[in-house]
């Protein structure tokens, strides 16, 4: 999580801040709170898509040195936008889409060299879930060597819908996996509008997910020992999309 630098606490700077459409990465309030402030917080959460997590009263004593009222947030380095202004965006500029989807990804590390990838191989977005995500901290732009100010990234309260979304927007969504119905990497065709999913390294790409995917794609590995690390992957079959669109 970032440090304190971006830290922000207390009831109303937290809701103005969010009001005023500042990048909120988290929300914290306290275990136990009730009343009107609770139903503003949860309410401005829900609305602007911003994780909430409850903690006890000794963890936000411990984060803030001052009076937070049961409250505090952490604000993003990096401004999160709307998926659906951003498609109609691409092909106005007469390109053809190209997003990446991370599924669990949590280590701020790998988020980061992903969206390092993303930006270097043209990726038009990067989307993320509301909640099961890295921060988008300074340890996630450093690791991104300052890509993730110039990414666009997406937010989005469901993974489901959003894959929905995209399928009913003409963007065929491929997943990747080491087993299964997979194929090839270079099998699949990544010349039409495309969406990658990737998962994180335990727990791989949600079952409902990969049923849902048009296409399930793995890497060719000359050995069995394990996989490649999700970041490299990132970067191998961005790569291969690259690779097909030159041709």
């Amino acid at each position: 999580m970032a440090d304190n630098t971006h830290l922000i606490y207390g009831h109303h700077p937290v809701t103005e801040a969010v009001k005023a459409g500042q990048a909120v990465e988290k929300i914290f309030f306290q275990q136990g709170l009730r009343g009107e402030m609770e139903k503003e917080i949860r309410h401005l959460a829900k609305e602007h898509g911003i994780p909430l997590q409850v903690v006890p009263k000794e963890k936000l004593n411990k984060m803030v040195k001052g009076n937070h009222q049961g409250v505090a947030a952490f604000l993003a380095l990096v401004s999160f936008l709307d998926l659906e202004d951003v498609l109609p965006w691409v092909y106005e500029q007469g390109q053809t889409p190209l997003f990446m989807i991370l599924d669990g990804v949590t280590d701020v590390r790998n988020f980061g060299a992903i969206c390092r990838s993303a930006e270097v191989a043209g990726v038009h977005a990067v989307i993320i879930g509301q909640s099961g995500s890295a921060p988008a901290n300074e340890e996630a732009m450093k690791a991104s060597a300052g890509a993730l100010a110039r990414i666009r990234l997406c937010r989005v309260r469901s993974l489901f819908s959003t894959v929905e979304w995209l399928q009913m927007s003409g963007i065929q969504v491929v997943a990747t996996a080491l087993s299964g119905r997979a194929v090839p990497l270079y099998q699949a065709d990544l010349t039409p509008a495309t969406a990658f999913l990737m998962g994180s390294e335990g727990e791989g790409v949600h079952h409902k997910l990969l049923k849902m995917s048009d296409a399930v794609v793995k890497i060719p590995q000359a050995t069995d020992f394990d996989s490649f690390n999700v970041s490299v992957a990132a970067g191998i079959v961005l790569y291969e999309a690259m690779r097909q669109r030159a041709l």
